[in-house]
């Protein structure tokens, strides 16, 4: 045991010093493979940490929300038809909700109006989040106006402002009490934007939906399930779209194994002809093209992940953010919570590390097995 470990380690020596004569070339093919890790896993941690963030979101969200829909589009539900759901088997409670959106010409950017029965809400005063806050300039205490559905202007006063760490759901929210909502769009007291329905059990989440479907077939029922999976898909799809955009960039890495994958150099060669000239093996020539792939996997792959963490969750992804987060004038500020999936970091290792020991060893193999007399000739 301890000679092969002997022998490993004067191979890995051998192997080092040989990347060291030629560090300028292997200096640029660390940085471009640093590079294509570092986006990769950027792109990776981001996704499944906005994933994790909407899970999380989700967790307390209704199971159902149910919308009457006419020639296809979202319209107000009359509060009439709790009833009908109320008394289907296993619906633990429902109840009706008032929320729309308010355009802001002052900014240009559209508000999220919700009816909510915070403390800090009463009639005449409203909750803004930060992103509101920070376009309108405005704190607490302050008057914001808005246009009724008759054209009266209506000042509500700030009573509280969300801090920027729920900015994810709250920068465009505000919070207003029912009486002032219904007042501002001119929405009947028989009337919700849609209503919530929480059930016994999730099992039987299914069969209940089939119901409402039944009893009301002009309504819409979306499944908290549905919502997440709404979430998951369209950051699953931007992800893949900014992976696009660095098509250039990896295409460039593959064109750099495929590269070294066509075998070695001419002085590459002559360096293994040499090598078994003075008694190397097969065996021992391809072990240390192995050790030298494993070298340049690792200064590459390791210090690219820890970038890529870095740059997710201590910079909030600040190189792309906007391809990813989206874009408003109510851009939300807020920082990710780790979220690693040790998973995808080894589909990731075997995606980009694996292939390029193999490019590594393969022609080093062809290449050793010539005789040596012939190579450095």
């Amino acid at each position: 045991m301890r000679v092969w470990i002997e022998r490993q380690k004067n191979i890995l020596d051998f192997t080092l010093a040989s990347l060291l004569r030629r560090k300028r070339k292997n200096a640029a093919l660390v940085l471009v493979y640093t590079l294509i890790v570092f986006l990769l896993s950027s792109v990776m941690f981001f996704t499944r940490s906005i994933q994790q963030e909407a899970e999380v979101l989700l967790r307390e969200a209704p199971e159902m929300v149910v919308q009457r829909q006419v020639a296809g589009r979202h319209e107000l539900i009359p509060l009439s038809y709790m009833e009908k759901i109320r008394g289907l088997r296993g619906v633990q409670s429902i109840r009706g909700r008032l929320w729309g959106y308010y355009y802001d010409p002052i900014v240009g950017a559209n508000y999220t109006l919700l009816v909510s029965e915070d403390a800090a809400v009463v009639p005449g005063s409203i909750a803004v989040g930060e992103g509101v806050a920070r376009v309108r300039l405005a704190a607490v205490g302050d008057d914001l106006e808005f246009r009724t559905h008759t054209g009266v202007l209506r000042e509500l006063k700030i009573g509280k402002i969300f801090p920027g760490e729920t900015g994810l759901v709250s920068s465009d929210l505000i919070l207003i009490t029912e009486s002032d909502f219904r007042d501002l769009f001119g929405i009947a007291g028989a009337y919700a934007t849609d209503l919530v329905v929480r059930v016994r059990n999730p099992r039987e989440l299914a069969t209940i939906t089939l119901k409402v479907a039944e009893a009301l077939p002009d309504t819409r029922q979306i499944l908290r399930e549905e919502i997440l999976r709404t979430y998951e898909t369209v950051f699953s799809w931007r992800g893949g779209l900014l992976i696009a955009i660095f098509a250039g960039s990896i295409l460039a890495f593959i064109i750099l194994a495929w590269d070294k994958a066509s075998g070695p150099t001419l002085e590459e060669r002559r360096e293994l002809g040499i090598l078994k000239a003075v008694g190397w093996e097969t065996a021992d020539v391809i072990l240390m093209k192995f050790w030298e792939g494993v070298a340049i996997s690792l200064t590459a792959f390791l210090p690219g992940i820890l970038l890529a963490y870095v740059h997710v969750f201590l910079t909030s992804f600040i190189l792309f953010e906007p391809v990813l987060k989206g874009w408003s004038v109510l851009y939300p500020h807020f920082s990710l919570t780790p979220a690693v999936d040790v998973a995808q970091v080894a589909a990731l290792f075997f995606l980009i590390v694996v292939p390029y020991i193999v490019a590594t060893v393969i022609p080093a193999w062809r290449a050793a097995i010539v005789d040596p007399d012939s190579v450095m000739r």
